[in-house]
């Protein structure tokens, strides 16, 4: 049993590219990804963040290639690497070149900030050679000098002008493997200029907004941005942009999706906010149990709530649920139907077990 969406999101259909085997567009699931923040030189401290990245649900990760030492140090990344990586590059293309040669699965470039168009053939013809896809990372922060002055400052216009100046140059090289950004720190700038973008192209969307900040704020903004566009059907691949560890980028990535329906993974806790009606500490429990079930990768739903004015109603939606009672018991539901009174000292214990039963049954039956 899994809570049924209000409607369904009309996704808009969009070119499929290949990231190391991470198909993006179409129909395919939209990917979560996030960015390392550890010196990619130091090898072993990147790939340690890349697990970490990797183990909470991301599909692919970025990683900055400012030098020559960092794209060598790829080498010894993809290989222990679980997901593709994408090289991150600004302005110096023999990093790009030297990415694509050493494993790199896709680079992130801004043509306009390339230059030299003979610079930008010898980055699609490595990436040709390499199977690297391409994004065009359009921020409104860089924006090219002439499109700058024309709009006098960013835009949703300026930065789909830059895109689609983009995507020609890239294009007009008989190369087609690529997604496209837009993104800005304001969100109803980064909204407008992906709303007008997928009018005007079908390749695949990364959505961000970019240097949302901390993570309050900065996953507030995130959500609002994705969110909105999302529900539209805008979005083939997110990134949210934290200054945190990025391991948090991609929790809340997966929050976004799931909160719409569009990705199923892991534990989705409905929990109350708690009152004086509480049986139970909701608060805490929840805390202790998110934590305990953060190792469940498939699909299962979880109702917490403390008293009876909700919980039998929400048990009914989900996969197992918990209703506070009265004298110290609450009351346990499995696809609805009441199934035991638990002692509320044996909450957390039974409600884990029950839900890594369930996690092995589903995985079983897969």
């Amino acid at each position: 049993m899994s809570l049924r969406p209000f409607r369904d999101i009309n996704r808009r259909k969009t070119k499929v590219i290949n990231v190391g085997g991470i198909k993006i567009g179409g129909d395919n699931p939209i990917s979560v990804q996030s960015m390392t923040n550890t010196l990619t030189k130091d090898a072993k401290a990147t790939i340690n963040q890349i697990n970490d990245i990797a183990n909470e649900g991301a599909d692919l990760v970025r990683v900055s290639c400012p030098d020559e030492e960092s794209t060598e140090a790829l080498k010894d990344i993809v290989k222990h690497s679980a997901i593709p990586i994408v090289a991150d590059i600004h302005f110096h293309y023999k990093r790009a070149i030297e990415s694509a040669e050493n494993g790199a699965k896709c680079l992130r470039i801004n043509p306009g900030n390339i230059g030299d168009k003979k610079k930008i053939k010898e980055i699609i013809s490595s990436a040709k050679n390499n199977d690297c896809s391409i994004r065009i990372g359009v921020n409104a922060g860089s924006l090219e000098k002439d499109i700058l002055e024309k709009y006098k400052e960013p835009c949703p216009e300026a930065l789909v002008e830059s895109a689609l100046r983009n995507i020609k140059i890239i294009e007009d090289e008989d190369f087609f493997n690529f997604k496209i950004s837009v993104k800005s720190s304001d969100v109803f700038l980064s909204i407008g200029a992906y709303k007008q973008l997928s009018k005007k192209t079908d390749y695949p969307l990364h959505l961000g907004i970019t240097e949302a900040g901390s993570f309050i704020p900065g996953s507030i903004k995130s959500s609002i941005g994705l969110g909105n566009l999302l529900l539209d059907g805008i979005g083939d691949t997110i990134r949210v942009s934290l200054s945190d560890d990025p391991v948090q980028e991609v929790k809340i990535g997966n929050e976004i999706l799931k909160s719409l329906n569009l990705r199923n993974r892991g534990v989705k806790i409905i929990s109350c906010p708690s009152c004086a009606r509480q049986a139970f500490q909701v608060i805490d429990t929840v805390k202790v149990l998110e934590e305990r079930l953060s190792h469940i990768k498939v699909p299962i739903t979880l109702s917490i709530i403390g008293c009876v004015v909700n919980g039998p109603g929400e048990a009914a939606l989900t996969d197992i649920g918990l209703t506070g009672g009265g004298k110290g018991s609450s009351m346990l539901y499995l696809k609805g139907i009441q199934t035991e009174k638990l002692s509320n000292e044996n909450i957390i214990s039974r409600v884990v077990e029950l839900v890594e039963k369930k996690a092995e049954e589903i995985k079983n039956n897969s």
